[in-house]
């Protein structure tokens, strides 16, 4: 019983990693991190007709954008953005609708040891799906060129 106590009164550990909504605490990034995914989705969009619409998977849309962020020093983890897309076709036969529906989680191209002070700073401009990503030569739009195609 006292091993019981003890393990029920120990304080609770603190995570390495953060999603980025919730730093540096609960919720204090959530207006700059929701402003730049919409910013995004605005921009796949806008792009999502004439490159990776095209084809098998024509209705992609994002999903969510999220983003880890160390706890410790601000230092960005990994990001990630989920997409979907699908197809349907009548079976004439049957009338039955047959579906082919497909996530994709696409990283972005982050180089390692992003503040995240800086990753908002490069991505704060007009377009942020083609800024170049800090510490890199590359952008978001690069990543999702390797994951979606």
């Amino acid at each position: 019983m006292t091993l019981a106590l003890a393990t029920a009164a120990s304080p609770a550990v603190a995570a390495d990693y953060v999603d980025a909504i919730h730093y540096p605490s609960n919720e204090q990034g959530w207006d700059v991190f929701f402003d730049l995914e919409a910013r995004l989705a605005g921009d796949f969009n806008d792009v999502c007709g004439d490159t990776f619409c095209e084809g098998e998977y024509s209705n992609l849309q994002a999903l969510r954008y999220r983003c880890s962020v160390r706890q410790a020093d601000s230092m960005m983890g990994q990001c990630v953005w989920i997409f979907a897309g699908g197809n349907a076709e009548i079976n004439e036969a049957t009338g039955k609708v047959v579906v082919d529906a497909r996530t994709w989680a696409c990283r972005t191209p982050l180089a390692p040891n992003t503040p995240l002070a800086s990753f908002y700073s490069a991505l704060s401009g007009n377009n942020p799906i083609d800024a170049q990503l800090p510490g890199t030569s590359t952008t978001i739009y690069q990543g999702l060129t390797d994951c979606l195609h």
